[in-house]
Parts: C-alpha cells; sequence; structure tokens
C-alpha cells in the first residue's frame, strides 16, 4: 500500500499510512501540554501503583466501561480462516473483564480454547464470574506481560492466536519489547498477534491539559491509569525487533458518534498483524 492510499472498511473504518496533519490549534494544545510536566517521583510512583490503579478502576466501572469487541471478527480474518475440525489455542493478553473473548463464545467459536489473562485480579474475577465463562473452553488468570508469569499457565509456543488490544498503551515504553516479547515465545511457529490500540495525535491525545503528560505522547488520565500514542512505525519497528513478520500495520481514523449526545468526536487507532516465522 502506497504512503497516500486509502482503504475504507465495511464499517466506515479509514486505513492509511500517513500521520494525521495537525491544525494550528491542535499544535497549540499539544505545545501546552508541555508548560506542566508530571514530576519524575510521581511518575515512578505511577508505575509502581499501576496494578492498584487498574483494580480500583474495576471496582468503580465494573463490566460497564468498555463494549464488547464484536468488530474483531471483522478485521481479523485470521480469527474465522481455518479449519473447523482443527482446535484453536486463542489467547488473549489483556483480557480486562472479557470484552473480546465472550462476544467470540457467543458467535460459537466451540472449537476455541481460549486463555484469558490480565494484570488486574479485580478484572480476572469478573471474567470468572460471567455466565458464559467455561472452565472446560477457558482458562482466566491474573499475569504481569512485563514478566515470565504467563508461563506458569500458557505453554511457550502454544498459542495459534493471540490478541494485543488496547493494552501496550497502558504500560511504559521501556516495557514493550518484554511485552512483544511474551507474545512472540507463547505462539507456535506461524502463529499470528493481532493488535490495535491508541495512534498518534488521536483526540484523546490532544484533549489532555497541562499536568497529565508524563513523557512524549504518554500520559496520566485522572483516575491514575496511563495510555500511550503510537505511531504505526514505532510499532513496526517494536515487532520486527522481537523477530515478527509484518502482515500488516496501519493507522485506523474513524468517528465515534452520539446522536444523542450530540458527540461527534474523530478518533485514530493504529492496527496491526505479526506473524511468527514457520519453522524453516
Amino acid at each position: 500500500m502506497e504512503d497516500d492510499e486509502v482503504k475504507v472498511g465495511d464499517n466506515g473504518d479509514v486505513f492509511v499510512h500517513r500521520l494525521k496533519e495537525l491544525t494550528d490549534e491542535e499544535k497549540q494544545r499539544l505545545e501546552a501540554q508541555n508548560s506542566r510536566l508530571i514530576p519524575e517521583a510521581k511518575a515512578a510512583r505511577l508505575e509502581k501503583e499501576a496494578k492498584r490503579h487498574w483494580d480500583i478502576f474495576y471496582k468503580r466501572n465494573e463490566t460497564k466501561f468498555f463494549r464488547d469487541r464484536h468488530w474483531t471478527t471483522r478485521e481479523f480474518q485470521e480469527l474465522i480462516n481455518f479449519d473447523p475440525e482443527q482446535t484453536i489455542v486463542f489467547l488473549e493478553l489483556g483480557c480486562g473483564v472479557g470484552n473480546m473473548v465472550f462476544p467470540l463464545v457467543e458467535e460459537g467459536f466451540s472449537n476455541f480454547y481460549f486463555y484469558a489473562c490480565d494484570f488486574s485480579p479485580r478484572a480476572v474475577e469478573f471474567v470468572k464470574s460471567n455466565k458464559l465463562y467455561n472452565e472446560a473452553k477457558m482458562k482466566a488468570f491474573v499475569a504481569d506481560l512485563t514478566t515470565d508469569d504467563l508461563f506458569e499457565n500458557v505453554p511457550e509456543g502454544s498459542v495459534d492466536l493471540a490478541s494485543l488490544i488496547f493494552v501496550l498503551s497502558a504500560i511504559h515504553p521501556a516495557s514493550w519489547s518484554k511485552v512483544a516479547n511474551v507474545a512472540f515465545r507463547a505462539l507456535r511457529p506461524g502463529g499470528v498477534l493481532l493488535f490495535r490500540d491508541y495512534g498518534r495525535y488521536d483526540m484523546a491525545q490532544l484533549r489532555f491539559k497541562p499536568g497529565h503528560k508524563i513523557a512524549d505522547n504518554f500520559y496520566m488520565r485522572q483516575d491514575g491509569t496511563r495510555s500511550y500514542y503510537f505511531t504505526e512505525e514505532e510499532l513496526a519497528n517494536l515487532f520486527m525487533e522481537t523477530g515478527f513478520e509484518i502482515m500488516s500495520n496501519t493507522y485506523v481514523q474513524r468517528r465515534t458518534v452520539n446522536f444523542k449526545e450530540g458527540i461527534d468526536v474523530p478518533r485514530i487507532f493504529v492496527q496491526g498483524k505479526y506473524r511468527k516465522p514457520a519453522e524453516g
């Protein structure tokens, strides 16, 4: 795909390979964020207390904050292009309350075995308490993706498909390579990692006020959780350096519209598919 080529999806998502051009007002917003950065001591405390902040987030919001991700089978054909007689091992890295896993269960993915892990013990408890949770077909557990925790529950090289959806942005940039390596080790040769996260100059990034910026493109939300805004080049470099082959890697532009609330907000995400090379 050429840099200026645009592809429009069935649901109105626009796939492009160029960074959003900022208006003068947007440039001023970003510049204003630099007037008051989060002190290093507070940034270090946010890193140390990351699990606690996410646990508080799920205590406050329970299962109501994130919408179920019914779009994944449309965006990631790898979820449906398989031999129906084959058992598919699927791993959701950073499962939250199961917003990706349970829609797949509802859609009848009966030949899938699901692993679902999250940093937050409270989120994992919500997964286990869901009426669709079936211990014969699913295993949910707590894991820190910046360590080897995952492999206490998932054998290395055993996963056909893994997902990392709106997860890496919440992790300190210094730990991204660890997370990518954990995903790589979990996948079998030829296995695929499905990715989506926040893109550079997304409206959420532009709306941060001074006092919320931790470092370049890395911010603290009001609730103490954090968010980074990626370029496609950063992600391509990260996953290639880990050993993945890049199947796709692009910006996704869309609009979030709620006529009742009078909301029409442009959003920017980065979406990719990365394959662990087949043996030989």
